[in-house]
């Protein structure tokens, strides 16, 4: 079926494959939204053509997917940007890297972990507070840990009191962990099965053990925040409850999940980021990278010893 046909048919899979196109374009989305956004970096970082690289990005331009702002007059030069219509594709990229991980590098089992390669064991039973790539040896471990040394994207997530937080510009060390999802008591927000996927259960724990921990932190200059994919106001009722005295931010746009290919599972049809911590500079350059982590308590005190001293 050529591209015309599919734009024509009568099916939102089959029109938006007809602006997609190939598999190119969606690693050009990909690229875009993790802050590569020149043409010659793109070509570097996906080694396609520069014809070919030149096509999809006037198709994704034409249809509204990318607008392009110019930073060079002479030679004319642009940076490629995604529009709303385009940030509105980060949820099929987080479910096709979420597919992907699972079912096609992975064995198929739902963890919120790291997942397990095709036949080998489970992941869910290190001691340790984060797994290194000698004890967890798949493809999404080793991507991860390939975050050292790149910069935190330039988004701008909302924090539980509704603050706005600039993950681009840091003016400290910034430490954010990720976890699944943590709810008042109240709440009933946990879906079914939460405590059979492993990993899941611990996410009130490690909160807890970082605001225990939290002067230790503030001492050598970090700034901690929590990032989960639950709207502000889950995020709210949960800080209240826990009395946390740093702000939780909420992802549940996936801009910064998008952005550096975090891991994810699904649950409850809800996009969830499995536990994981990076540790940022004043640049906002990763330094230090947990994941997967397996003890969400140990993990805390494993992190604030690697912070260099002030």
């Amino acid at each position: 079926m050529d591209r015309a046909a599919l734009a024509d048919a009568d099916c939102g899979i089959s029109q938006a494959l007809g602006v997609m196109g190939d598999g190119w374009t969606f690693l050009i989305v990909r690229d875009i939204a993790g802050g590569t956004t020149r043409f010659d970096a793109l070509q570097r970082a996906l080694g396609v053509s520069r014809r070919a690289l030149t096509e999809r990005l006037a198709r994704l331009v034409e249809h509204g997917v990318l607008h392009r702002r110019q930073y060079s007059a002479h030679p004319p030069r642009y940076d490629y940007l995604l529009t709303a219509k385009g940030e509105g594709l980060l949820p099929v990229l987080v479910a096709l890297q979420d597919w992907g991980t699972r079912h096609v590098m992975g064995s198929g089992v739902l963890t919120a972990t790291a997942a397990s390669a095709p036949g080998s064991a489970s992941t869910s039973g290190s001691a340790s507070g984060s797994g290194s790539g000698s004890d967890f040896g798949s493809g999404e471990v080793r991507r991860v840990h390939a975050l050292t040394g790149r910069r935190l994207p330039a988004v701008t997530l909302t924090a539980h009191d509704g603050t706005p937080v600039d993950l681009g510009a840091p003016v400290s060390w910034m430490l954010l962990y990720c976890f699944p999802g943590a709810f008042a008591p109240d709440a009933h927000g946990y879906p079914p099965g939460w405590g059979d996927i492993p990993g899941a259960p611990g996410c009130t724990l490690e909160s807890l053990t970082y605001a225990d921990r939290h002067p230790a932190f503030l001492a050598k200059g970090v700034a901690v925040h929590g990032v989960s994919t639950q709207r502000p106001d889950q995020l709210a009722a949960f800080a209240a409850h826990a009395r946390l005295p740093f702000p939780l931010l909420s992802d549940q746009d996936l801009m910064l999940t998008a952005g550096l290919l975090l891991p994810t599972f699904r649950a409850a049809g809800v996009d969830r980021l499995k536990r994981l911590t990076l540790l940022a500079d004043p640049t906002g350059v990763i330094r230090e990278v947990q994941f997967p982590i397996t003890d969400p308590a140990a993990s805390v005190d494993e992190i604030l010893a690697r912070v260099p001293a002030p």
